[in-house]
Formats: structure tokens, sequence, C-alpha cells
């Protein structure tokens, strides 16, 4: 075992065993080992992009050799969801290159990721291969410029897993915005959410003279506007996923004219939404909610192609880590930095919430518990902060940053104060040349609530006028 020692822990998590402070002290091992090998990670897609990373690695024969697996393993898994492929390379390690072709199989234990990073986000089965260096593919990634469009009679909104958000715009300034709560993870019936989300469309649509374009953003992967995967919709059966909620949005479009229509997922919007207000790039945008998005607005100010599905990538490498109930893995942000998160550190703070009780009723208990001054709820958030203290740590190690933009549902109030104050305090101890050149932001209320709509309500360029 590595030892790692985390300088601060959250109070209610002490066990939390930090990703970055483990590659830390792996690449300690690597540094001492005069047999350490160069490994590289490559995933291909078939859009052309080339996403390949490259690492150092011990000996096949070090006595902790052992520890690579892990390591590769975890490095595969969070490149999987931030950036995202079906097809992966691996040179340098034979061994580990089958080692994570077991794994990552049908049968395997990261069977739920193969099956997504597979056939139903990039429409091909999904494999792991080894390869000789001199044979993989050149890197290439794309990137493009996207939003940002505030001209007309515009509506934004934004679906996430307790409400739907919805905002009308004209020449950007929000003249109407509201949410309404609903509860879509386990309806089976596409009506449900098609109908849903044009009835808020409707009641924006309501306070404007017309309607230019229409932008939104939801939790899940969407590609070109297509519903490839989302928690969302995952109540509804195989087949009326296909024929219904895959290409609902362009049938939304048709009911509305044929207007202009963009959706991206949620946590590229939070990243925009972080550019357009700070008028700066390099942006992480994390929405802390019903579960945990992401979204990158890279140094030039461009979207990229990653999938940024931070709530999938761990952060966390203790084995006996909080298990997310939907993939089946451990130690993955969905479990810290979202109203699960909030719940499961809830019942370690002391609060006694009836097991029927929804997780959003849970978070508004501690939420008004901080109002009322009660260190059970502060050291909740004492403990989310400190966890995302050492995951920007560890998300700095894929993505370029100059701002970390955190908004949702579980940064309302003086909580959200608190987290970042301590991710602050966990970078300026541990990272502290991250401390010095990325600023944690938040955002007003308002926009915690609603900088999402409003942001993605800018996704769509107007048609030009005939």
């Amino acid at each position: 075992m590595l030892s790692v020692s985390p300088k601060i822990r959250p109070p209610l998590d002490p066990e939390f065993l930090p990703a970055a402070l483990w590659h830390r002290a792996y690449a300690a091992l690597v540094a001492a080992d005069r047999g350490a090998r160069p490994l590289a990670i490559v995933l291909v897609r078939r859009d052309g992009s080339v996403f390949r990373h490259d690492f150092r690695v011990l000996a096949a024969a070090h006595p902790a050799a052992a520890l690579t697996l892990t390591y590769a393993e975890r490095r595969l898994k969070f490149l999987l969801w931030t950036k995202g492929g079906p097809q992966v390379l691996v040179a340098g390690a034979d061994e580990i290159a089958a080692a994570l072709a077991k794994i990552y199989a049908p049968t395997g234990l990261r069977a739920f990721d193969c099956d997504f990073m597979g056939e139903k986000i990039f429409g091909r089965a999904f494999s792991v291969e080894a390869v000789a260096f001199e044979a993989l593919p050149a890197p290439k990634e794309m990137s493009s410029a996207m939003g940002r469009h505030l001209d007309g009679c515009r509506i934004g909104f934004d679906l996430g897993g307790s409400d739907r958000k919805s905002a009308a715009l004209i020449d950007g300034k929000v003249v109407f915005s509201e949410e309404i709560a609903w509860d879509p993870y386990f309806q089976a019936d596409p009506a449900y959410h098609i109908e849903g989300v044009h009835d808020s469309l409707q009641r924006a649509a309501a306070h404007l003279p017309r309607v230019d374009a229409i932008g939104g953003s939801a939790a899940g992967v969407y590609v070109n506007n297509e519903v490839r995967a989302a928690s969302l919709f995952r109540g509804v059966p195989a087949g009326l996923f296909e024929s219904h909620i895959r290409r609902m949005f362009f049938t939304l479009q048709e009911r509305w004219g044929g207007v202009p229509f963009e959706v991206v997922n949620d946590g590229e919007v939070t990243a925009l939404a972080g550019a357009m207000e700070l008028d700066d790039n390099a942006v992480l945008g994390v929405a802390m909610g019903t579960s945990q998005a992401g979204g990158y607005v890279t140094p030039a100010g461009g979207i990229t192609s990653w999938l940024n599905e931070l709530a999938f990538a761990p952060v966390d490498y203790r084995a006996e880590g909080p298990r997310d109930e939907w993939s089946g893995d451990r130690g993955c942000g969905a479990q810290y930095f979202s109203q699960q998160g909030v719940g499961r550190l809830a019942a370690r703070a002391g609060f006694n919430f009836p097991a029927t009780m929804p997780l959003p009723e849970q978070l508004v208990a501690v939420q008004q518990a901080m109002q009322a001054g009660d260190a059970r709820a502060r050291k909740i958030y004492e403990s989310v902060g400190v966890c995302f203290g050492y995951a920007v740590a560890h998300y700095a190690e894929i993505y370029e940053l100059k701002n970390v933009l955190v908004l949702g549902r579980v940064t309302s109030g003086e909580g959200g104060e608190i987290i970042l104050a301590r991710a602050a305090t966990v970078l300026s101890e541990e990272f502290p040349e991250l401390a010095e050149k990325i600023r944690l932001r938040t955002p007003d209320e308002k926009n915690k609530r609603h900088g999402q709509a409003t942001a993605a309500a800018s996704l769509p360029a107007r048609r030009a006028a005939r």
C-alpha cells in the first residue's frame, strides 16, 4: 500500500483518499525506480478525435508493481468520463493492457463503462488493446465556438433530476425565469419528459413577442442534439428510448416551427455561464445538483468534444469508498458533489432522515439547519469542501485551468461559501502552485439557480434575416 497522509481531512469522511495525493505518492515510487517505463493510454473516436496521455509506471518486476494496475485502471476510468472514446490503445505495458481489457469487458468489473462508452454513446463495440508506441495515432483534439449569442428573443432551459428551469431573454436581458419540480428518473412514459420540457418552453414563450431561438442544457451525454446517455431517462424502456427520447429535441424543434435549437450537456453550459460571467476562459464549470455535472471552456474560449461527465470520474481511491448505485463503481464524483453526497454525509452527521425522504428534501433540511447555525450542517459543507479541493487538484491534471466556477443547489446559501473556503484551504496547503493560478468562484444566488438556463439560451445563433 502507498503511504498517503492528507494534511486536511473531511470531518465526516476522514477515510477519503484523494486521487491527487495517491498519484503523487505513486509518482514518488516511480521516480525512485530505475526500471520505470513509459505508458501511453490513447482514446480514439470515429470522428477522428485522438486523445493521448503519457505516464510513467513501475517496472513489471518492482515489488509494488501491483499498484500499477490500480493506477492505470483509475487513470483510464477518469479519461473515459472526462474525454470519452470507444477504442482504447495501450502502449508500454502489455500485461496492463490485457488486465484492462478484462476489467472493461461486457462481463468485467467495469461492464457499465464498457456498455456506455461503446454502443450507447459512440455506437460501436468498446475495446482495449495493446499496441506498440510507433503504432499509436497522432493526437487530434477538436473544439468549437458555441454560445454567447444574446440577440433577439430567446428561451433557455436546464433539465435536472429534481427540477427543470427555463428563462426568457430579450437581447440578453432576462424577462422571465422559473423552476418547476419534476421527478424524471424513473418515469417510463416518454411523454412525461417531452411534455414537461414543452410546458417549460410554453411558460417562457408567454413572456416573449416571438421565439427566435431555443437553447437547452441537461444532465447526460448529447451529440448533435441527440440524447446518447442520460440518467434523466433511465426509467424509459430501451425501445421507447430509441423511438421517442433519442431524438426528442428534434421533435420539440418541429413543434416550435423549426427555430434554431441547441442542446448540450449541463456541465458545458455551466462552464459557458462561467466564462460569460467572468469574461475569461480556461474555465471548469462544476454543477453540484441532483448529480455532479462538469464542463470546460478552453483557454481559447472554445467548447470541446470531451464528455466532461465528472459524476463518474473517480476522486477517492479507497477500496471501500461509497458505491454509485448506477455504475456500481466506488469513489466517483457524484457521491461527493451532489445531493447524493449531502444525503450520505447527513447520515454521518447525525441527521435521522426517514429512508423514504427524497434527497431534494434532505438537502433543504440541511440548508435550513445551516441557517439555524447547526454545527452538524456546517460539518457536511466542510466535508464537501475538503473533498472538492483535492478533486480540483485531480481535475487540474487533465484540464488547463484558470477558473473553477461552482454552482447548483448544493452550493446555495452559506454552505456554498464554506465549500469554496475549505477547497481553497486544501489547495493552499497541499498544492500551493495551483492555489496561485486557479480561482475558485461561485455566481450570485440568482445565477446559481438560473444561470445555466440563461447561458443555454445563448447557444444557438439566430437565422439570418431573409
